[in-house]
């Protein structure tokens, strides 16, 4: 097929080998894995039938057509058996102890109740089974924090009771750990399973991942892309985690194993990095070069075991203490190497450059405040296969301080706090404290120097956007002809499920009003992300493993692969950028949404994130990299301040996102809820134009998260305030229903008429906002140029999803019959109807039907409304006569949604389909 055909069988594949390669073995003692060709397997944990694709929340809202749990794909195994006996144990006991999804957005629990496990059963499963799985689950997510308690971060009574018992009967006893972070895991010594694997959250694919894994297809060659301590209390960012108005970061740089293999080795459990394998492997430096500008390493890794796999390849960077302090271990650089064969080996080169070690000096006690500075002092390397167990490979001597790169004072923080640095005390490290930077500069002056100009109106001179785009005209003449309140509504994005994009997504930008229509400029699309694209309307889309599966893989070249299908899928869709990667840091392990994210490590984290929007990129789609930045707790997110010294900003917390705009090429990206430093990052300035525009280039659009606040400062946040957030160049606000009506009551012409907003201000974002629609899929649909070829590989990709493609919209009152002309009954047939509310409130539908047939006859009718089942019924033969029937719909605040019409059997005559508003809000 042609460029834009997504091959969905590829697409299965490469999302499981990303699954296999992300699972990470702790622990494998007594031959415990692989299963063996021929043995018998007993599946312990009611998770078994309710496997865990993803999180909570935006990021794991994706409709798919299936999802491949563990005892899924085990049963599908041809070589081993499932013990059966046991698993319908589970299933009886399941059934009267159903999985709890909670009530509303953000309120699934954490973990769902275990079945007790009686000894006689463990007894009998050993009895007729050769090894035993054991698998724990877990979830979290958006507006939900991890808690350190039973059934979340720790486990429960009867979790730790299941993992001795049968560890007890079983001499092969594996814990698979279904879960989208790390969790504590003192349990491992007092419970002594055989085995341990983290396999994570997989996506739709993920227990054939997982089988693949656990039967030898695959040997484990995932690394932990966080530090698993011993206790939560052992993270330093545990003490500023969680409060409802402030979080201290007093932890500074040393988040994770930059804190560990500092001062606190003893605490660590597994390092960051570690995984084992089903075969060994000897990593040996062959060469260390000091190049100038670059440090030039050659690795040879040699597969020493007896069976095939792959091994990932670590360099860690030991700079000198200087006068800032730094950790003793930075990630420099990885590689991933390709299958090695017992005996087989594999040479690759790995190239540092200097500045990239180099640290950020926010005080001056280097003596270039405000710079990037390489101290004077040897600069150590250790290459290996975890940050503990690598070995040192060589160093560098710089003879004196350089300045790497001259910056200006940005961010900084305003409240007053002591934050970590290490001093030498004998051999080892403690830690002390040191009075943080606070901001010096004037911000207001600041911004007010660096206002653009504003060109006055010009009125409608016949330039359109399509001109710009075919190099016709210039952007700025094109963009002179739009009024103040055209760069308003501009500066507005509608959502969610706007009628103007493809059905179902989170919102529409840039040509959402008539007169921006009437200049050329399209509306772009984008949907929610980053574990697949979610679509409310019930489209069906690919469930991919989440973040910290992926970012365990450290395999850039397999993640990009599986992202440009995912930017396939994008396109197939008429969806522009997808609403992630997510990358910010696992400062702390608590962070419900860390199974968005990557790593507690800024490097590892912006490799990944680039591989993903390179990919996109392949197909012409893009990615949102979100949430920028500080976004490290779910609870109280849109006001708790995050207060973080600048070093900390850019050396961890921005560091990522910066690798990002420099390889990935980053068209969007999405700012936060809270404030950071007493700033909401919606209309933040400095991080917004001084650190993202001037000293990374960026060239794109930056979106607010929904229904976000910004604020000026010293005043609270408010979701009206767009003068702040404009003139911060934060384009776009996200969302509102009508950007033409202004109904989200900002205050953009408000704050034009006062002079705290300029016209030049509104330009630059409409700019912004301008320039990504022309690097984005919509502007040749807009100009319908897009190539029969490519529809017909698109829909034919698509299967009956197509259909949302082309939804017109009902409009529907208070007693609507709506038009279902186009609605066919025979059996099977799916068909979706558009509706716009023109109330919010509680609605009922009311169906009239008929069925010709006897009275045995059986004809079954299922309504959706966008996820949800409004009403499912069997109409037995009614003689010709007409039935009624009527069924609440719930509440609906947004205008369009959409009706899916399902018939499981033909013979089903429809009168009338009426809806009906019972109360308006």
């Amino acid at each position: 097929m042609g460029k834009y055909y997504l091959d969905m069988e590829e697409y299965r594949q490469l999302a499981r080998q990303a699954v296999a390669e992300g699972c990470v073995l702790l622990k494998n003692e007594n031959n415990t894995l692989p299963v063996k060709e021929g043995e018998t397997v007993s599946v312990f944990g009611r998770i078994q039938f309710t496997y865990y694709k993803s999180g909570t929340g935006s990021g794991g809202l994706v409709n798919t057509h299936y999802v491949t749990g563990i005892l899924d794909a085990l049963r599908a195994e041809k070589e081993v058996r499932v013990n059966e006996e046991l698993a319908g144990v589970y299933e009886k006991w399941c059934s009267d102890h159903p999985f709890d999804k909670g009530k509303g957005w953000g309120q699934e629990p954490w973990s769902q109740e275990e079945m007790p496990l009686e000894e006689e059963t463990a007894a009998r499963a050993a009895q007729v089974s050769d090894v035993a799985l054991v698998i724990i689950g877990r979830t979290a997510g958006e507006d939900q924090d991890t808690k350190a308690d039973p059934g979340s971060y720790l486990l429960t009574d009867k979790e730790e009771q299941l993992i001795r018992t049968v560890s007890r009967h079983f001499a092969r006893t594996a814990v698979l750990l279904n879960v989208g972070n790390i969790i504590d895991m003192k349990w491992v010594e007092s419970c002594d399973p055989s085995a341990v694997l983290y396999v994570w959250q997989g996506g739709m694919e993920g227990g054939n991942g997982v089988a693949d894994v656990l039967t030898g297809r695959v040997s484990p060659c995932g690394k932990l892309s966080d530090t698993i301590a011993a206790s939560i209390e052992d993270y330093p960012s545990t003490a500023g985690f969680g409060d409802k108005d402030r979080n201290i970061y007093a932890e500074d740089i040393y988040v994770g194993y930059r804190y560990f293999e500092t001062a606190a080795k003893d605490k660590v459990l597994y390092p960051f990095g570690f995984g084992l394998s089903y075969t060994e492997f000897a990593i040996k430096t062959e060469t260390f070069i000091d190049e100038g500008d670059t440090v030039h390493l050659q690795v040879r890794v040699t597969n020493t075991g007896t069976a095939a796999g792959k091994e990932v390849v670590q360099v860690y960077a030991n700079p000198p203490q200087g006068r800032l302090g730094k950790p003793l271990r930075s990630l420099a650089a990885f590689r991933k190497t390709g299958v090695l064969r017992p005996g087989e080996e594999e040479s690759f080169s790995l190239r540092i450059p200097k500045k990239e070690l180099a640290s950020y000096d926010d005080s001056g006690a280097a003596g270039h405040k405000s710079c990037y500075v390489l101290e004077e002092g040897s600069y150590c390397f250790y290459v290996g296969a975890d940050v503990r167990s690598a070995t040192f490979a060589g160093a560098f001597e710089q003879k004196e301080t350089v300045v790497t790169q001259q910056l200006e004072e940005a961010l900084a923080p305003v409240t007053e706090f002591d934050r970590m640095r290490p001093v030498e005390e004998g051999e080892s490290f403690r830690m002390v404290q040191e009075t943080v930077p606070l901001r010096s500069v004037d911000l207001a002056e600041r911004i007010l120097e660096n206002r653009p100009a504003s060109p006055v109106c010009t009125g409608d001179k016949g330039i359109r956007l399509g001109d710009v785009y075919d190099k016709k005209a210039d952007l700025a003449d094109f963009l002179a002809q739009l009024t103040d309140e055209d760069l308003a509504c501009m500066v507005r994005g509608e959502g969610m499920c706007s009628p103007k994009v493809t059905p179902g997504t989170a919102g529409a930008f840039g040509g959402v009003t008539e007169r921006l229509e009437h200049f050329g400029i399209p509306v772009g699309c984008c949907a929610d992300g980053p574990s697949g694209i979610r679509m409310d309307c019930g489209t069906h889309a690919f469930s991919l493993p989440n973040g910290t599966s992926l970012a365990c893989t450290f395999h850039v070249e397999l993640v990009e692969r599986l992202f440009e299908k995912e930017g396939l899928e994008l396109r197939r869709n008429q969806v522009d950028l997808l609403l992630g990667p997510g990358m910010n840091i696992h400062r702390n392990p608590l962070n419900g949404r860390n199974f968005e994210y990557f790593s507690e490590d800024p490097y590892l984290t912006g490799k990944m994130a680039a591989a993903q929007l390179k990919g996109m990129g392949k197909a012409g789609t893009s990615g949102t990299i979100k949430h920028f930045a500080g976004n490290n707790q779910e609870f109280s997110r849109n006001l708790a301040d995050a207060v973080i010294s600048e070093r900390a900003l850019r050396e961890i917390y921005l560091k990522g996102f910066e690798i990002a705009v420099k390889e990935g090429k980053a068209l969007s990206i999405m700012s936060t809820y809270g404030p950071v430093n007493g700033l909401w990052t919606a209309g933040s300035y400095d991080l917004l134009t001084t650190i993202l525009r001037k000293e990374w280039g960026f060239d794109g659009l930056v979106m607010t998260d929904w229904w976000a606040k910004m604020n000026e400062e010293g005043e609270n946040g408010d979701t009206r305030n767009t003068t702040a957030m404009v003139r911060a160049q934060n384009d776009l606000y996200m969302v509102v229903s009508d950007a033409a009506a202004n109904t989200g009551e900002d205050n953009t012409m408000e704050g034009l008429a006062a002079g705290r907003l300029t016209r030049g201000e509104l330009l630059r974002s409409a700019r912004n906002i301008c320039s990504v629609l022309m690097r984005l899929p919509v502007m040749d649909r807009f100009l319908d140029r897009i190539s029969p070829e490519e529809r017909k590989e698109q829909r034919e990709s698509a299967g009956e999803d197509a259909q949302f493609l082309d939804l017109e919209y009902q409009e529907v009152g208070r007693d609507t019959a709506l038009d279902i002309s186009s609605l066919s009954t025979e059996k099977g047939a799916s068909t979706v109807l558009g509706v716009k509310l023109l109330h919010k409130g509680v609605y009922a539908m009311q169906i009239t039907a008929r069925c010709s047939g006897g009275e045995l006859a059986q004809v079954p009718m299922s309504v959706f409304m966008n996820h949800g089942v409004v009403i499912t019924f069997t109409v037995n033969g009614t003689n010709g006569e007409w039935v009624t029937r009527s069924a609440d719909m719930g509440e609906f605040r947004f205008p369009h949604q959409y009706l899916r019409f399902y018939f499981g059997q033909s013979g089903l005559e429809l009168k009338e389909v009426k809806m009906i508003l019972k109360e308006e809000f």
